[in-house]
């Protein structure tokens, strides 16, 4: 099965934009969460985006990575942070990470074709 990451991301933001309708105490408590947790502070947004990714690879979460790569892309991420960052997700994470690297690897390439 092959994920069209960009596609996904856009799909996800319509589910939560809908789920956020019907449950806004939590959905903004976690927009909330998001926010606080990405701003720059002692780290900038693109390394907390970076550490973001990792741990998506690492839980096995196709659609977290659809977000983190998207996002670690537009905080400034450059393709070889990236790829550092999915190395260390394989290291913490083992086989299973590795699978998931290669999805993450797939969405780097679909989102850096998007935009050229």
């Amino acid at each position: 099965m092959s994920i069209n990451f960009p596609e996904r991301r856009h799909e996800l933001q319509g589910l939560m934009l809908r789920l956020g309708r019907d449950i806004p105490g939590p959905l903004g408590g976690f927009a909330n969460l998001h926010k606080a947790a990405t701003t720059s502070g002692a780290l900038d947004g693109k390394i907390k985006e970076l550490i973001a990714l990792g741990i998506a690879v690492a839980q096995r979460c196709e659609s977290c990575i659809a977000y983190h790569v998207h996002d670690a892309l537009k905080a400034g991420a450059s393709r070889a942070e990236v790829l550092e960052a999915l190395g260390v997700a394989v290291m913490m994470g083992g086989g299973p990470a590795t699978m998931y690297a290669c999805d993450a690897l797939a969405a780097l390439e679909q989102f850096e074709g998007a935009q050229k």
